[in-house]
């Protein structure tokens, strides 16, 4: 039986703005097993990057439980949710926020200044992550000098760098063309195959979602029927 990486039980998100509420998710249940590769598609506003935030410990659920990796992160402080991040989940975002004055290498390395890591052993950590990702050769280069595709393959390598279990991926591909965004979903493809990463990716791209193993629909808060990839 596979094991369970991820579950959500009975969750809702809701916002207040002003006198207005606003419900984005309704007492939703998901399990995500360890491997998995997810793709989450729908409208803008279904809820796809909120339901991301609460499994990344980026949001609380309003009601409901959220856990990942045996840890409750709905229960969990502000702090013990910001220590496990460090350690358990990569984030990877449409655009690379990548800091400019800083070179490919010394980006990868930013996650890990959160942990007791030696110098030495936070730049031998970023090399390899460069490496897996494809550019150990641009180790030195700012990203001004990169071209976008690269940009966002440095932003993979600062998400696994710490060798989390789940990569988060809010639309990785939406600032790209066909052929550079299909390399770095071939990347995140390898990345769940060959490395044994767990990947939750939001996306409007259908051809995107064919680089998944399976896809889910979100609309107003709630999944729709599933679909294989």
């Amino acid at each position: 039986m596979a094991e369970i990486l991820a579950k959500l039980e009975g969750v809702s998100r809701v916002y207040q703005k002003g006198k207005e509420r606003v419900d984005v998710l309704h007492e939703l249940d998901l399990e995500i097993e360890k491997g998995d590769f997810l793709a989450l598609m729908g409208p803008s506003g279904s809820g796809k990057t909120t339901l991301l935030n609460l499994l990344g410990g980026l949001d609380k659920p309003t009601a409901g439980t959220v856990s990942v990796s045996g840890a409750t992160l709905s229960s969990m402080s502000n702090s013990q949710l910001s220590n496990w991040r460090a350690t358990h989940v990569g984030f990877i975002f449409q655009f690379y926020n990548l800091l400019p004055v800083l070179t490919a290498r010394k980006n990868v390395e930013l996650p890990l200044l959160l942990t007791n890591m030696s110098g030495k052993e936070r730049s031998k950590r970023a090399e390899l992550a460069l490496e897996i990702v494809g550019l150990a050769d641009r180790a030195n280069h700012r990203p001004r000098e990169l071209s976008g595709g690269q940009e966002q393959r440095v932003a993979i390598a600062r998400a696994i760098v710490s060798d989390p279990q789940l990569l988060l991926c809010d639309e990785p591909t939406g600032d790209l063309d066909r052929s550079t965004a299909d390399e770095i979903l071939g990347l995140l493809r390898s990345l769940n195959a060959n490395h044994g990463k767990t990947i939750i990716m939001v996306t409007h791209d259908a051809q995107a979602a064919d680089y998944a193993r399976r896809t889910l629909h979100m609309d107003k808060g709630k999944l729709e029927a599933r679909a294989s990839a």
